[in-house]
């Protein structure tokens, strides 16, 4: 099948064959830590839509450092440290952060909701007409695991 989406660096490259089965704008604290990022565009795949050429080559982390145990890591380039992915130990999905991960951001579906919002953000609710929800949207269900 041929790749919908490409991203990684030089030494790591990733397809993604399918659209995603999520894609929102995050306003979490974790993507902020992670990304610097005010908002985080993450697109969420199921985990065997995206292939790794290199895996062997990836440098594991844990995603949020207040949670050092859970499911998702980040993925790092041994080569140049550049950040690859989010992979769920679970086997569940696969994450691209199209501005982060060297994906062409312009290719992407625009994001179709706002996630992981409230009021203690300390910053005015989004407006821009895109639902808005304080997790994921209410009718996203996880896929089976490995």
């Amino acid at each position: 099948m041929a790749a919908k989406y490409a991203g990684g660096c030089a030494h790591v490259h990733v397809t993604a064959i399918a659209e995603p089965i999520d894609n929102h704008e995050c306003h979490c604290n974790v993507c902020k830590s992670v990304t610097g990022q005010h908002t985080t565009h993450v697109a969420f795949f199921n985990h065997g839509d995206v292939r790794v050429d290199h895996p062997e080559k990836l440098k594991r982390v844990p995603f949020n450092a207040q949670n050092p145990d859970g499911p998702l890591e980040i993925c790092l380039c041994t080569d140049c440290g550049a950040v690859i992915m989010l992979d769920d130990k679970q086997g569940r999905i696969r994450v691209a952060v199209p501005n982060v991960m060297g994906y062409d951001d312009a290719a992407f579906p625009k994001a179709s909701y706002h996630a992981f919002w409230d009021e203690t953000k300390g910053y005015p609710k989004p407006d821009d007409g895109r639902p808005v929800y304080s997790g994921l949207r209410p009718e996203f269900t996880w896929p089976a695991g490995a």
